[in-house]
């Protein structure tokens, strides 16, 4: 499906590179050559010079006195003579020395979601994708490209994440004092070029409609992303009023040229269509606490921010959707209208990336687990795995022999080391997907934060039971829960998700199989909800 667009891209890179862009990545028509503007330019106006005005003796000396410290500087040995000065000076001349560029560098602090924080030295022409990759390693974290820098605003219960091509000091010079970076992942930033029908509804795109739902997928972002094309965002949103706390349910059309609601139930008649919001010098955001807040009528709110508004709540165009769905589709469609092909820009780099070394298809790891290798210790002398695939077969069978060991301890009486009951209690803690005793909200919110993708999970306590686990587990933008109870069979003690059909002896076991297998579950366990401490 991205091949269809690709001479899109391909035109829009020939373009890009001849034609200079503002910072939102539209047009600059005012620099664009050929344009009658210019032509209409009249030629700078010949000044005319006044009387000569003596110079001070101050001036004079001070001069001097400069001219007198620049020649009584030390000699240095030229030792290129013939290429440093047509004249074959022996000696470099002072004046003749490089002047140092100062570079602007500014100290960020970033956040992470158990509290801790880092404060990175940065330049200020970095961008957000250049700051992740930097976390990723100072952090010995995996590079899999769905590393993010969120914008959090705490007093306006806002947050965002940052494009990939914008400026990381650019944008902390509109935030407020209490606003602050979070280093977070989110695996749905750029889902919608891999499965487009799942975040836009044919109901509420308007050439769909029009067209009896017959536009391919291809066809579809191809619509958004081409800027002579014309798409159309429209469906009913709760809004509410600037300066009050009513809202009001109101049917909402979003275009390239802004965002409009009709004062007439659902025409679009350009006498009935109200101006709310524009898409160049704003931003969008989600509503973290929308009904606490603002007495939001659902959660699923959103807001539009001007980039001038710091911290106040009157200049923010506050907006509520139905279902998450929604939400999804209209927050997209405000990215992809604003920024176009610069989205599918930053899409392509990481996949041209991959395509340029084919052979490292496994996500990057830092330098420290780089440096680790697979050993076999079978015969008198160890040596070195270099076939992946048989270290990866001989890290299995390892697992394996372990597990395997672990329980023989178990049923012969013998308490494991690791395994202090028959099932163990402390292998899980620490992998990343386990979560520990946290609430059904929590879990909610945190599958939230990293992006609603078809098989994003988390493992965690339960609360009604202590000897259970649960698997929550996200499947076409909606949550669901899995009770994962102990059964006994033949005196072992084992955890299973389905009524005891499939057993496992730890919830390790269990991970592995459903990443491999569905089962039971509506699809298999692709990505784990993590947290780094900075």
């Amino acid at each position: 499906m991205n091949s269809s667009f690709e001479s899109l891209y391909s035109t829009y890179s020939m373009h890009s590179e001849s034609t200079p862009l503002i910072q939102n990545g539209q047009l600059n028509r005012s620099q664009l050559p050929g344009e009658n503007s210019l032509d209409l330019v009249s030629p700078r106006p010949r000044v005319q010079r006044s009387q000569p005005v003596r110079i001070m003796a101050v001036r004079r000396l001070q001069e001097e006195e400069q001219q007198f410290r620049t020649s009584s500087l030390p000699a240095i040995p030229n030792p290129f003579p013939e290429l440093c000065s047509p004249t074959h000076s022996p000696v470099l001349a002072p004046g003749s020395l490089p002047q140092s560029q100062p570079t602007n560098k500014q100290d960020v602090k970033v956040f992470s979601e158990d509290g801790t924080c880092k404060v990175v030295e940065i330049l200020a022409d970095m961008t957000a994708r250049d700051l992740c990759q930097l976390l990723v390693y100072k952090s010995h974290c995996v590079d899999d490209n769905s590393w993010t820098l969120v914008e959090h605003h705490p007093l306006l219960g806002l947050e965002r994440c940052l494009e990939d091509h914008e400026l990381v000091v650019q944008v902390e010079s509109t935030m407020g004092s209490e606003s602050k970076f979070l280093f977070r992942k989110n695996y749905a930033k750029y889902e919608f070029f891999k499965n487009p029908v799942n975040f836009f509804p044919e109901q509420m795109i308007a050439w769909c409609q029009q067209s009896n739902g017959c536009i391919p997928p291809s066809q579809l972002l191809q619509n958004f992303l081409n800027s002579s094309s014309c798409p159309e965002i429209q469906g009913f949103l709760h809004v509410k009023e600037l300066g009050r706390k009513s809202w009001k349910k109101l049917y909402v059309c979003l275009r390239r040229s802004g965002l409009y609601c009709s004062t007439k139930g659902s025409s679009k008649e350009p006498r009935h269509l109200q101006f709310l919001a524009d898409l160049e010098d704003s931003n969008i955001f989600s509503l973290v606490a929308g009904k606490k807040l603002y007495s939001a009528p659902t959660d699923y709110g959103f807001c539009i921010k001007s980039k001038k508004a710091r911290n106040e709540t009157k200049e923010l165009r506050l907006l509520c959707a139905e279902d998450e769905q929604s939400r999804t589709c209209w927050m997209t469609a405000f990215r992809l209208l604003k920024y176009g092909m610069l989205l599918y820009q930053n899409y392509r780099i990481p996949q041209q990336r991959k395509a340029l070394h084919p052979h490292f298809t496994t996500p990057v790891r830092s330098v420290s687990e780089n440096s680790l290798v697979a050993m076999d210790f079978s015969g008198q002398i160890g040596r070195v795995i270099e076939n992946p695939a048989e270290a990866q077969n001989a890290a299995l069978e390892e697992g394996h022999a372990w597990r395997k060991r672990s329980t023989r301890m178990t049923i012969l009486g013998i308490q494991s080391p690791v395994h202090p009951s028959t099932v163990s209690t402390g292998i899980h803690r620490a992998q990343h997907w386990f979560h520990g005793r946290i609430s059904r909200e929590e879990s909610h919110r945190i599958i939230k934060q990293q992006g609603l993708v078809d098989g994003l999970f988390l493992l965690r306590d339960s609360q009604s039971n202590p000897k259970a686990f649960v698997l929550t587990l996200c499947h076409h933008q909606k949550i669901k829960h899995f009770q994962i109870l102990p059964c006994e069979d033949d005196g072992q003690i084992f955890l299973s998700l389905d009524d005891g059909s499939t057993k496992f002896t730890d919830l390790i076991q269990l991970v592995e199989f459903y990443q491999l297998n569905r089962g039971v579950l509506p699809c298999k366990l692709k990505h784990h909800c993590i947290r780094v401490a900075l």
